[in-house]
């Protein structure tokens, strides 16, 4: 049997090399204690996962401000107060072979109103979804300036507690990506206007990130392909935006897409894509197709893929160096290991009963709160199983028909981890 091109190396530019081209890709855990700190379940969780074949995992959401948060239950690191479980945790992660590498964001005004009622945003231009979030306050210059350095900070102190490189955020509508979009940055001065002022935030913060960590550490940024939404970050900004990111020796771009007020990177992209490209699974693969005409730096591209077919096709025929695995990884831990020894060759997820608006509910599908619950349950049934499995449990593998209340038990969680984040801290 011929190996695969999913088992190759990758080098990148700063001189790493990574052992095959799977990657766990970003997901929220909000597994943290109630002083922001790392428990016991992420090691577990991590450990798990490092058995699984993967070249490197990426952590979920680690917020550089305490102050804002994703959702409650994010790890925050601003400071070394928590070092010996950082490290505990990086230890973990690494102790089946593979690298790990830790996310680094804001959520700008993405946080909910739970956590802060005036969150922080380029602009003030508000999130409206079911009151869940509160009217931002435009970031000042001191505020800018206050969040670059914040970025370094936890990149350095990822470093000293063991991992191996580090992702700045820069998608799925976050800080950053308020900053690149003309739809949440309205600046008139050097931080917006043209795509160059509002590229700015994210080359500064990669700059001020790689001083902090030195040229041999790898670093990555998770990007746009575009908003989704009229008037938002194109993917020709996207594609500008990687050459500039090239320039300034970026080692890896994943590509993603989508806001919360357009949630691509849970449904899959809703730009127009070729037929060929809906059949190779792939959610961005079109638009990493362009991206890739731009810029040589190793892309990655996560969402859709089931096949190993469509993974090795988007390896060898599209030019992506990484293949990101996400929720799948949440019901088969092993699968990159399973695809690698010729044990499976799809990667299967049951999600029918993670929607509702139809059969007895008797509602209409577009509506949009059904779509929304929609949304939301698809993402906390996978956070169900991340939990599961922090407490070394096996994942539950199938979804009950139970959307409803995955949506529900977001609800419930959310609101009382941020009771004790506000209470017990």
């Amino acid at each position: 049997m011929p190996q695969s091109c999913l088992s190759d190396q990758l080098a990148l530019p700063c001189g790493t090399h990574l052992r095959n081209r799977f990657a766990k890709s970003a997901m929220t855990e909000a597994m943290a204690g109630s002083s922001d700190a790392p428990t016991h379940g992420h090691s577990t969780l991590y450990q798990r996962w490092s058995d699984g074949g993967l070249a490197v995992q990426i952590t979920g959401n680690v917020m550089v401000d305490r102050r804002y948060l994703e959702r409650p239950g994010n790890v925050v690191i601003e400071d070394e107060r928590d070092l010996d479980t950082l490290k505990a945790w990086a230890q973990a992660a690494k102790s089946g072979g593979c690298q790990v590498w830790m996310q680094i964001s804001h959520p700008g005004r993405q946080c909910p109103i739970v956590v802060n009622t005036r969150p922080l945003s380029p602009s003030d231009e508000k999130l409206r979804i079911l009151g869940l979030f509160g009217k931002p306050r435009a970031m000042s210059r001191k505020d800018i300036e206050d969040a670059i350095a914040r970025y370094a900070e936890t990149a350095r102190i990822a470093q000293k507690a063991g991992f191996d490189g580090v992702q700045i955020h820069a998608a799925h509508g976050y800080l950053v990506s308020q900053f690149l979009s003309p739809i949440t940055n309205q600046r008139r001065d050097e931080w917006g206007g043209s795509v160059e002022n509002r590229a700015r935030f994210l080359r500064t913060v990669y700059g001020a990130v790689r001083n902090a960590v030195g040229s041999d550490f790898p670093v990555a940024v998770k990007l746009n392909s575009a908003d989704f939404q009229k008037g938002g970050f194109t993917i020709e900004d996207s594609a500008q935006v990687a050459r500039w990111l090239e320039e300034d020796g970026i080692d890896l771009i994943e590509l993603s897409g989508g806001t919360y007020e357009q949630m691509s990177f849970v449904n899959g992209a809703q730009g127009p894509q070729r037929d060929s490209t809906v059949k190779r699974e792939a959610y961005f693969l079109e638009y990493a197709r362009e991206v890739r005409k731009a810029v040589s730096v190793p892309l990655m591209v996560t969402g859709g893929f089931r096949s190993v077919a469509a993974m090795e096709r988007a390896v060898t025929e599209d030019g992506i160096d990484m293949i990101g695995l996400a929720r799948p990884l949440c019901i088969q831990p092993r699968a990159a290991t399973q695809i690698l020894d010729g044990e499976i060759h799809t990667i299967g997820i049951e999600e029918d009963g993670l929607v509702i608006g139809r059969g007895r509910f008797g509602v209409n599908a577009q509506n949009w709160l059904v779509n929304l619950i929609n949304t939301v349950s698809r993402v906390e049934y996978y956070a169900f199983q991340m939990t599961r499995m922090s407490r070394g449990l096996d994942p539950q593998t199938h979804a009950r028909n139970n959307a409803l209340g995955y949506f529900l038990w977001y609800l419930g969680r959310t609101t009382a981890l941020g009771v004790r984040r506000k209470f017990v801290r």
